[in-house]
């Protein structure tokens, strides 16, 4: 992986912590949200950071900081297919 490409990964990973920690204590939030945070332009480039986002809150699932869910409910991250909203771990 480039240095880019990990300077990347941990803007995500400070992204998603930044969001959450700005959002009441069960709030949740989408990959997309991050993605587009770090993206930052007008246009849809924030795509191409949609699997590097689900990577980064995997990544924050295994360090105990996040759950992944769907419907409500945390999944294992390996088991998650299609969307995903990401919430501080409980």
């Amino acid at each position: 992986m480039t240095d880019h490409g990990r300077r990347t990964d941990r803007r995500l990973e400070r992204t998603i912590l930044d969001l959450l920690e700005r959002r009441g204590p069960a709030a949740t939030i989408c990959p997309s949200d991050a993605a587009r945070a770090v993206y930052g332009g007008d246009d849809d480039g924030w795509r191409a950071l949609m699997e590097p986002a689900r990577r980064a809150a995997r990544r924050l699932v295994t360090a105990g900081e996040v759950e992944i869910t769907q419907g409500g409910h945390p999944v294992e991250p390996a088991e998650a297919r299609g969307p995903i909203r990401i919430r501080r771990a409980r």
